[in-house]
């Protein structure tokens, strides 16, 4: 069984997802400001200050009553769509690259 696991981690695809995964992490802080500005952005041109605040209430005015918080779901979007778009840019590059490898070669 050890030997499998030795075989498993030491496969290509699995370094490379996990090289993967923590540049992700460290893009992290990048992507949460740039979501951050457009967000901020987004909020002037349809006049709410921050989304975030933005909940649709459930039964009475009070306190307690239970609430939906659609704007943490439109901030939710908005990140995920910056992070779909860099991801795209970063494919077609490697793409790109690779291609061009291919062809000098």
């Amino acid at each position: 069984m050890l030997k499998e696991f030795k075989t498993f981690i030491n496969n290509g695809n699995v370094f490379q997802v996990a090289v993967g995964l923590l540049m992700a992490l460290a893009f992290k802080p990048v992507v949460d400001s740039v979501v951050d500005i457009v967000t901020n952005i987004v909020a002037r041109v349809f006049g709410a200050p921050d989304f975030s605040s933005l909940t649709i209430g459930l039964g009475d005015s009070s306190p307690d009553a239970p609430v939906i918080r659609y704007g943490v779901l439109i901030n939710s979007i908005i990140s995920f769509l910056i992070v779909a778009i860099v991801l795209f840019m970063l494919v077609k590059a490697y793409n790109k690259m690779t291609r061009a490898d291919e062809e000098a070669a």
